[in-house]
């Protein structure tokens, strides 16, 4: 089988491996060199692409690459402006205009931002959409595009991603503060590992919904989660701050995801498909992660 994945980063990278190892033919579009260099050291094909040039001439610059697939899955995040996913409706334009059919399986993944602010509530898959910020608006929009494209499509709601290199390490140790829990609201997480591994069953697998929390299902204080960083970094608990000190600290995009509490539910996903989370327990994935980062990197082209 053939598969297509459209933003093949760090995530599709794990995802395009698996498949790989299964027999699957895969192309993986990406951006730079460097990300090409990846998609190929795991026995994929890589096509390097400007999405966000694909709206002057989506055929010439992408179907001219491109056959039929059995599988498309779509991680591309969308453009930092707008309230629309211009990039996914260029590439859907473009697979659409090469008259191929549409995809057996469809995956994308998307954010648990696009329920907004939940006061601290819990939330499953029919919790109604609320955005509040323009990224997760672009991500409503994309979900209808994608979904419109194939009703059969899987999406994944995740929330923050956390794995190897993607850890606030710097932050920690250079004692940056955290809001007080008096103050800040729920995180939700999920690792890197596990989420390749549940974009992977849904593209591989038939599951009777449509929507799915991508998340471990255990949200915490976000102090709860520096914390044990510092603790597996040997360095001091980190220092909190007030909401008002943080609003002079901080960055509007950081106190934007501060803004937002809710705790998010993965029962349908359990329950659905007996996924056996690797890291359920942050903590686990917090020092899987600092000893994949100790390793050795090796060189899969020598």
């Amino acid at each position: 089988m053939s598969t297509l994945i459209i933003g093949c980063g760090e995530t599709g990278v794990r995802v395009a491996a698996r498949l790989v190892a299964a027999g699957d033919s895969v192309m993986g579009v990406v951006q730079s060199e460097a990300s090409a260099q990846r998609v190929r050291s795991v026995g994929a094909k890589a096509l390097r692409l400007d999405l966000d040039a694909l709206a002057d001439n989506p055929a010439d610059s992408l179907l001219v690459h491109l056959e039929a697939c059995d599988r498309l899955l779509y991680f591309a995040p969308p453009p930092r402006r707008g309230d629309m996913d211009s990039r996914m409706q260029s590439v859907l334009t473009a697979l659409h205009a090469g008259g191929h059919p549409v995809p057996a399986h469809v995956v994308y993944i998307s954010t648990s931002g696009v329920y907004g602010d939940c006061g601290g509530e819990w939330v499953d898959e029919t919790c109604p959409l609320n955005p509040e910020s323009d990224r997760a608006v672009r991500r409503v929009d994309a979900e209808a595009r994608i979904t419109a494209f194939a009703e059969h499509a899987i999406i994944l709601r995740a929330p923050g991603i956390y794995g190897p290199d993607r850890l606030p390490i710097a932050r920690v140790l250079e004692g940056g503060p955290v809001l007080d829990d008096e103050d800040g609201g729920w995180s939700n997480r999920v690792h890197i590992d596990d989420l390749a591994a549940i974009a992977y069953r849904a593209a591989t697998e038939h599951w009777p919904h449509r929507i799915y929390n991508a998340c471990d299902g255990t949200p915490t204080r976000l102090s709860q989660y520096y914390d044990a960083l510092a603790e597996l970094l040997g360095a001091a608990p980190v220092p909190r701050i007030t909401w008002q000190q943080a609003e002079k600290q901080f960055s509007s995009m950081r106190l934007s995801f501060l803004r937002e509490s809710r705790r998010i539910s993965n029962q349908r996903l359990l329950e659905d498909t007996g996924y056996p989370f690797a890291f359920a327990d942050f903590r686990d994935g917090l020092a899987a992660s600092l000893k994949a980062e100790a390793e050795p990197v090796v060189d899969l082209n020598d």
